[in-house]
């Protein structure tokens, strides 16, 4: 393995900081990123996400394309770099199913990965919601919404309306009575995190933002396995997934490419340090 050596390059600018080294990688060539994920990391140069490519500068786009990866390239660039040939962190598939809970359930679906009964109603169609899903039932914006926003327990042919009038596209889900999910943060071929949420009470969601409780005992292995498999059968690599355990049944409910990093800091884990190291052992 190459040592860890950082280097300065005359004339470049390291992304937010003008004063900040690049890690060199296995191969000796300096660490990029266009999202701000790793801006924080001292060894990575962060040059942003610029739509026109022709808006870097002559320095910046070298940079580009002669990174032997390029880290967190956006949902923008990710598929021109994977068309180029270019490898990126996190993969392409990453990306493409990233914010969108119709693609994740089909996918899920497809794999026989275990998933809470589901059905996507387009239309006209969500008249038919109360033949397939018994009160109550989950219903979720099914593209963008994230940190439990567009999460709704529908108990009333009211509710289910007034849902309706929010989304021509009705992700509905079957209501599990669980007080708590497990978050699990996959990133490259491992878990690198793993913490129960509990619902704050008299809230159904479990996210953190909605003022659920992070907690570290007992994790169970099985679901760290579901988690692990389910991860690399679907070709995400940077991902959080949700867990829940159900009449002894594990299920996947849902991938979270956008993971918050308050479990890392709540375990005392230094997340960025933890991505170096990653970066420079050549795991991601």
């Amino acid at each position: 393995m190459a040592p860890f050596v950082p280097v300065f390059l005359p004339g470049i600018s390291p992304g937010f900081s003008s004063d900040r080294s690049l890690v060199l990688a296995q191969d000796n060539s300096p660490v990029i990123a266009l999202e701000a994920r790793l801006r924080q990391c001292p060894g990575v140069t962060t040059l942003g996400v610029r739509p026109n490519f022709s808006d870097y500068t002559a320095r910046e786009k070298t940079l580009i394309t002669d990174a032997k990866k390029i880290y967190y390239p956006s949902v923008f660039y990710a598929d021109m770099f994977a068309a180029m040939g270019k490898p990126v962190f996190p993969s392409v598939h990453t990306y493409r199913f990233a914010q969108d809970k119709i693609k994740q359930t089909t996918l899920f679906c497809l794999l026989g990965i275990p998933h809470p009964a589901t059905r996507t109603f387009y239309g006209r169609k969500r008249e038919k919601i109360p033949d397939h899903f018994q009160f109550p039932f989950i219903a979720k914006i099914p593209r963008g919404s994230a940190l439990g926003r567009g999460v709704f327990l529908i108990r009333t042919p009211d509710e289910l309306e007034q849902y309706c009038a929010l989304t021509n596209v009705a992700y509905i889900q079957k209501y599990l009575p669980i007080d708590r999910d497990l978050r699990v943060v996959i990133i490259g071929d491992r878990v690198a995190h793993a913490y129960w949420r509990i619902n704050a009470p008299g809230e159904f969601r479990s996210n953190v933002g909605c003022g659920a409780n992070i907690c570290f005992d007992n994790i169970p292995e099985p679901a760290l396995a579901l988690a692990l498999d389910a991860s690399r059968r679907c070709g995400w690599n940077d991902v959080g997934l949700d867990i829940c355990v159900h009449d002894n049944q594990f299920y996947v409910l849902e991938a979270n490419m956008k993971y918050g990093r308050a479990g890392f800091a709540r375990a005392g884990k230094d997340y960025y340090q933890m991505m170096e190291e990653m970066i420079r052992n050549g795991e991601i």
